[in-house]
């Protein structure tokens, strides 16, 4: 290992919350918190929601100032309940009146007549239809016969809960949109405040690292497919719409790349965009990973971002009996429908619930980090992914899991020793709360931990929480890992009482209570299953065991020297704290900004210049 991978930023939206400052896993973990605690978050909610707003004269709602902690407090209720798993929001769309259309063949007794725009006649006019001018613009039509109907109807999808980000959140209001899909106004928001937390400018990250030693691996799973991106594209004819420039090239799965690169960093190094289904953001992270640890790039943006909430991807999903229908959870609860229930990891379940979000982190080398002071958050040391195999049904889990999660263990026993793991360990699972997953992968973990010696290995899913953002639900997982580490409190696995009779739980600890985490070293393993085979587990170390990793690399005097620059960034991450906090801080969106052409090119057989950064060495072959 050339340099131990570290994570410096994170940022993103989820139906907690914001990333930043754990202001989202604090959500999770409400209950426990102090009062104080408490206040941040639900003030954050606020803010990110836009109940409050902030001026020189202090908080105001919307019909006047306000004593701050009273509002909070008389307000508590409301904010917790505008966020995680809740019913689908008329934001999104109306579950109870979706639109469609029915096809009709109707037999006409007797000739039907009308009159109509001459344009809007179609261009292959039916046997059946007479027609008569008018004018130079009107038509009359006679049809007799069988007469060809496409009737507007409603229905009422059997699905009505969904993870959806906290309710008031506007990623759109905070930049200059431009009619952009929405999991690419979420990437905006993610990715520049994953950028912002590391309390640098972003131009002095420039100055110290070639566009060589730079790059951006970020996609979503499902691409964009709301009106503005692909569903727009695919259903424009259908509704006698115009298709626009930007729905299909909007609609790439690589396009959260391309945004962060164009119009946050200007980014010139290697971009990428891996896509494995429900594991695609561990799938971008190994990218990031591997290219650090073999020294090829110091520093990656890496993410995914999910709008997967309208009617067609629902129906989608609906049609594979993967989601928790109305009528099956009103089943587990004698009768009683609570959407805020729908997701049960390990419990007694019935389909996953699907959300929309988005995760971004910085991870950089460790000597960049010690260079310029950045707050080293954890350490990702490998990231394995491998398939199942041949298989009978796409979407069944399959043995690759099983590599992917022994592999990661045995990394782990030789990086950080057979102690830390057995003791000081917990798994994230992948924990989509359906009956297939828990049994499946709840035996993947059991042979794992009677394989290592592990009893009483924690388990936690925060899909009981979220919901399944999809690509971007292994991002939901490395954030809030990250806030356990430093809070050293592992959420619960929300809505499960008890494990289903099924689940193996040799070796296992299913998290059904918050978690007290002991101090000093820990470790997590992050799992994440996709259809069709799309398997991958991720060891992420907390502080102190990147720094004591980094320490047996770089020496204890590189450690030193680092904290006293890190101390002097946390100056300014406390001032960007403030400024969320008081609804000051938007993402820095660069559009038509520093824009180059070949005059900014400067060539020579030996490097590469553009403009003012660092130059690229060409390589001889």
């Amino acid at each position: 290992m050339q340099s131990v991978p570290v994570v410096v930023g994170l940022g993103g939206v989820n139906a907690a919350g914001r990333t930043a400052f754990n202001f989202g896993y604090q959500r999770l973990v409400y209950e426990a918190l102090d009062d104080a605690a408490k206040q941040e978050t639900l003030l954050s909610l606020a803010m990110l929601t836009n109940r409050l707003s902030y001026s020189d004269q202090g908080y105001a709602d919307e019909e006047g100032p306000v004593a701050l902690e009273q509002w909070l407090r008389d307000n508590e209720q409301s904010l917790l309940d505008s966020s995680l798993i809740r019913e689908i929001e008329a934001e999104h769309f109306d579950y109870k009146n979706v639109d469609t259309v029915q096809n009709c063949r109707a037999q006409i007794a007797s000739p039907i007549t009308f009159e109509m725009s001459k344009r809007e006649l179609p261009a292959v006019v039916p046997d059946n239809w007479n027609i008569e001018e008018l004018d130079p613009k009107r038509v009359k039509v006679v049809v007799e016969g069988e007469l060809q109907m496409a009737v507007p109807d409603k229905k009422r999808l059997p699905v009505s809960s969904a993870g959806q980000v906290p309710s008031g959140f506007d990623p759109a209001s905070l930049y200059t949109s431009r009619h952009h899909p929405r999991g690419l106004q979420m990437t905006i928001f993610g990715a520049g405040e994953a950028l912002a937390s590391m309390g640098i400018d972003w131009s002095q990250i420039e100055k110290t690292v070639s566009p060589d030693d730079l790059a951006v691996y970020a996609s979503s799973a499902m691409s964009q497919l709301d009106e503005a991106g692909g569903g727009g594209l695919m259903t424009a004819r259908f509704k006698g719409q115009r298709v626009t420039s930007k729905q299909c090239p909007l609609s790439l799965v690589q396009m959260p790349a391309d945004f962060i690169n164009a119009y946050l960093i200007g980014g010139a190094g290697a971009t990428g965009a891996m896509v494995g289904a429900c594991a695609t953001f561990l799938y971008n992270l190994q990218l990031a990973v591997d290219a650090i640890k073999e020294g090829r790039k110091r520093i990656a943006i890496v993410g995914s971002a999910e709008a997967p909430l309208n009617p067609s991807v629902l129906e989608g999903y609906i049609a594979m009996s993967a989601l928790a229908t109305d009528d099956q959870l009103s089943k587990l609860d004698d009768g009683v429908l609570d959407q805020r229930k729908a997701s049960r990891p390990f419990g007694d379940n019935v389909g996953f619930t699907i959300a929309e979000g988005a995760q971004f982190a910085v991870v950089c080398a460790d000597d960049l980090a010690l260079e310029l002071g950045l707050p080293i958050r954890a350490a990702v040391t490998d990231v394995f992914v491998n398939a199942d195999g041949y298989k009978k049904s796409i979407s069944a889990p399959g043995v690759g899991n099983y590599i992917t999660m022994a592999k990661a263990v045995a990394s782990a026993v030789a990086t950080f020793g057979e102690d830390v793991v057995t003791e000081r360990s917990f798994v994230q699972a992948h924990g989509s709360s359906t009956p297939q997953n828990r049994v499946t992968e709840s035996h993947i973990f059991s042979e794992v931990a009677k394989t290592y010696g592990i009893s009483d290995w924690p388990v936690t899913a925060v899909k009981s929480y979220l919901g399944h953002t999809l690509g971007t639900a292994s991002g939901d997982q490395l954030v809030t890992t990250i806030g356990a580490f430093e809070h050293r409190l592992l959420p619960r696995i929300n809505n499960t009482k008890a494990v289903a009779d099924d689940v193996y739980t040799d070796g296992l600890s299913f998290a059904l209570e918050h978690t007290k985490l002991k101090s000093g070293e820990q470790l997590a393993f992050l799992n994440a299953k996709g259809f069709g085979g799309n398997n991958a587990t991720a060891v992420v170390a907390n502080r102190d065991s990147a720094l004591k990793l980094i320490a047996e690399l770089r020496g204890e005097m590189a450690i030193e020297a680092w904290q006293a620059k890190a101390t002097s960034l946390e100056l300014q991450q406390l001032a960007l704290k403030d400024k969320m906090l008081k609804g000051e801080w938007v993402p820095e969106y660069r559009f038509d900004f520093n824009v180059m052409d070949p005059t900014d090119v400067a060539l020579s057989t030996s490097s590469l210049q553009l403009q003012s950064l660092p130059s690229i060495t060409l390589s001889k072959v």
